[in-house]
């Protein structure tokens, strides 16, 4: 599972955007610079073609740079209103524009849309630039935040004008002009290197798709299965054949079901190997060349590796502190997922399958180990989780239960793909509070996996009301089939709710402090923490149900799945891990450092933290590692365990008070959703917790446990 938050570092790093300009006026004709005339200032995405973006966002550019430029050159002495609060009222347009355009081109792009994205990119990155390394606003920027005024403003203030401060430091502002021109050079390069792994990494996904001449190959598979691979076929230009796209893991789907050794075997090979051969979408050059890139901007900025720079602004503070956590959980997680493989051998060898286990055997053998150990199997699951009932009756559900809110579908309002589905967000009071869409199944145009942008980010100060879109892969059931999908799909969707919910409920007046403008570790602790609701008993009872004959899901089944939560830990955490770890070497690299071939240095770092294991290999390879390499994520895939020792200590509390409460939940609300990026991550954690996040309730929650 994974998850992809658009934030304005990954626009521009730390780039200011906000307010209500002029620009919307200026070229009335282009849907995406005039006033949309939808609630919410919804995208009006009926009225916008693929030429529209490129003139669009340089339009906004332009206005923008016009805007920080009057700024910079004002006669009057900078206070934080004419400086600060000035730079959260500009670039609204950008914001628009650019946000719309990120969710698109990682949506549902298009050959047009790729070719402007590779453009605009390295234009983004320039602007940002030109905003943080302009010496006259730094200059202002610097004397607010080293005034008397500074030290009289309230708390949120205060803090927003600490943080700017440190984002244009960080930005390079601090640089003398020779290192900031090397800086400017350097930041055009990454991006562009950047534009072109997402664009290739797409091609090769899409490219990779396993194509299967007869049904009977496909023998494991339950029948919705098949025929989905029968229309994805027809779709894909191999009519009578059947066709298994990828997913963006190592993994995929299939391979739980697939008694097909062979099969198995061609669609592992296929997901491990994109991006890493000889091609158009061979990204091994590429990925080497980022990396020292990478290195050379952190050396520039005055730290030790690529890593240090990035962590320096983040909870953790250091690699090391990221590292001591993943190596911390290495031993066990490796030696459990040892017994898990152990397990599923004996099955092997009592099948006289006279093979040894390999990563393309896991998923098939486990869930014959889960049906042995817990009498469960996930064909019996799935026909209990049907999509729309676990949205309303489920992740819509669990929400309105702890924050009072409640949902209404919209039909009237314009879609980018007719997938797409929009709702309504109302407070418990009936005021109507953001708008939300949801975009579930998998498209070749679709980047892969799942996560959460923010078309609108919320703002007071503006008046601005959210509008945020949930995106995954699920595969799209044939035609008059039900949508029927597993248990770990059912948590995706309530992850990338609590990603949702972070932004509905961010209530700030500065927009640069919306809830996704947070450290990378701590953005996934909202949605991880929104996953364990997925199994609570009365969200459970609500959406677990026959999507036949509408029967709740029989007792003995959920204890099953209830029982079954810690089965295959070793391999899962395993496999995030060696993932995460794999980063956090990429990114310690020095500048100087040779080039590195990717298989060679994989290799080698796996080896080097111990977790080298055959069968289980990392959940993201380097070459299609989208979350490090084009997705914001350099240096902080550890994020997600980092959050996940929040978001455990964050459930262990609720456990300890009553569990899914209306209270309960307006306290998180308040102290945890709301707040966004106004004061320090962990000082607003301990005000709701009393204490720092302790490790056990995450050892609990993954098995590891002396107990478990």
């Amino acid at each position: 599972m994974t998850a992809r938050t658009l934030t304005k570092a990954m626009l521009a790093p730390a780039l200011v955007l906000g307010g209500l300009n002029t620009a919307q006026a200026a070229a009335p004709d282009n849907p995406l610079l005039a006033p949309s005339n939808l609630p919410y200032d919804a995208p009006p995405f009926d009225r916008i073609h693929d030429a529209d973006y490129a003139p669009a966002i340089e339009a906004a550019m332009r206005e923008h740079t016009a805007e920080i430029e009057r700024v910079a050159a004002n006669p009057a002495a900078p206070d934080f209103d004419n400086t600060i609060v000035a730079m959260e009222r500009s670039g609204a347009t950008l914001t628009r524009v650019v946000q719309i355009f990120e969710n698109i081109t990682q949506s549902n792009t298009d050959d047009a849309l790729d070719r402007t994205k590779e453009d605009i990119d390295p234009k983004l990155q320039a602007h940002g630039d030109s905003i943080h390394l302009n010496p006259l606003l730094f200059a202002r920027v610097r004397a607010v935040h080293d005034s008397a005024e500074a030290r009289s403003l309230d708390a949120k203030s205060r803090y927003l004008l600490d943080e700017t401060y440190k984002d244009f430091v960080h930005a390079g502002a601090a640089l003398s002009p020779a290192d900031q021109a090397r800086l400017r050079t350097l930041n055009q390069q990454i991006t562009r290197l950047q534009t072109s792994f997402q664009q290739k990494l797409l091609a090769a996904t899409s490219g990779g798709a396993i194509v299967v001449d007869s049904a009977s190959e496909l023998a494991g598979l339950d029948r919705a299965s098949v025929d989905a691979a029968a229309a994805a076929g027809n779709t894909r230009g191999h009519p009578g054949k059947y066709v298994l796209p990828l997913r963006n893991t190592t993994q995929q789907p299939a391979l739980a079901k697939l008694t097909n050794r062979d099969l198995r075997a061609r669609i592992m090979a296929a997901s491990e190997q994109r991006g890493d051969a000889p091609g158009p979408n061979d990204v091994r050059d590429l990925v080497a060349q980022l990396a020292s890139l990478r290195a050379q901007k952190a050396k520039l900025m005055g730290f030790d590796s690529f890593a240090a720079y990035t962590l320096d602004n983040q909870m953790a503070r250091t690699p090391a502190a990221a590292m001591k956590l993943l190596d911390s959980l290495v031993p066990g997680a490796t030696a459990k997922a040892r017994g898990e493989a152990a397990d599923m051998q004996a099955i092997i060898d009592r099948q006289k399958g006279s093979f040894k286990l390999a990563s393309y055997d896991w998923n098939l053998y486990a869930e014959q180990v889960r049906a042995q150990k817990y009498a469960l199997d996930e064909g019996q699951t799935r026909p209990y989780f049907e999509i729309d009932r676990v949205l309303r009756d489920g992740v819509f559900f669990a929400a309105t239960m702890l924050y009072g809110v409640n949902f209404k579908e919209r039909h009237d309002l314009p879609l980018y793909q007719p997938d797409v589905r929009t709702f309504e967000v109302f407070d418990a009071d009936g005021a109507p509070i953001a708008l939300f869409y949801a975009d579930y199944y998998a498209r070749p145009n679709k980047q892969g996996g799942a996560w959460c942008d923010a078309l609108v980010p919320p703002s007071d100060l503006l008046s601005r009301r959210p509008v945020v879109v949930n995106v995954a892969s699920f595969t799209k059931p044939a035609a008059g089939q039900p949508a029927l999908i597993s248990f770990d799909d059912v948590t995706t969707m309530f992850h990338e709710f609590g990603h949702a919910l972070h932004a509905i409920f961010s209530k700030q007046h500065y927009p640069s402090q919306a809830g996704f403008n947070m450290p990378r570790d701590v953005i996934e602790f909202p949605s991880q923490f929104n996953e364990h609701w997925a199994l609570d008993p009365a969200v459970f009872a609500s959406y677990a149900r026959h999507y036949q004959t509408g029967a709740p899901m029989p007792a003995e089944m959920v204890d099953k799945i209830k029982r079954a939560r810690t089965f295959n830990q070793g391999y899962m955490l395993t496999e995030y891990l060696a993932a995460a770890l794999l980063d956090l070497e990429w990114h310690a690299l020095p500048a100087g450092a040779p080039l590195q071939t990717p298989d060679t240095f994989e290799a080698a770092a796996l080896h080097k933290h111990a977790i080298d294991l055959d069968a289980v290999p990392p959940r993201y390879r380097t070459t299609y590692f989208a979350h490090i390499w084009a997705g914001g994520y350099a240096a902080n895939y550890y994020a997600y365990l980092w959050a996940e020792v929040l978001d455990d200590d964050a459930y262990a509390w609720f456990t300890e008070h009553g569990g899914l409460t209306r209270a309960n939940g307006q306290r998180f609300r308040d102290m945890m959703l709301a707040p966004g990026h106004t004061a320090d991550p962990m000082e607003l954690y301990r005000a709701f917790r009393g204490h720092d996040p302790d490790t056990a309730p995450l050892l609990r929650q993954r098995g590891l446990d002396a107990k478990s």
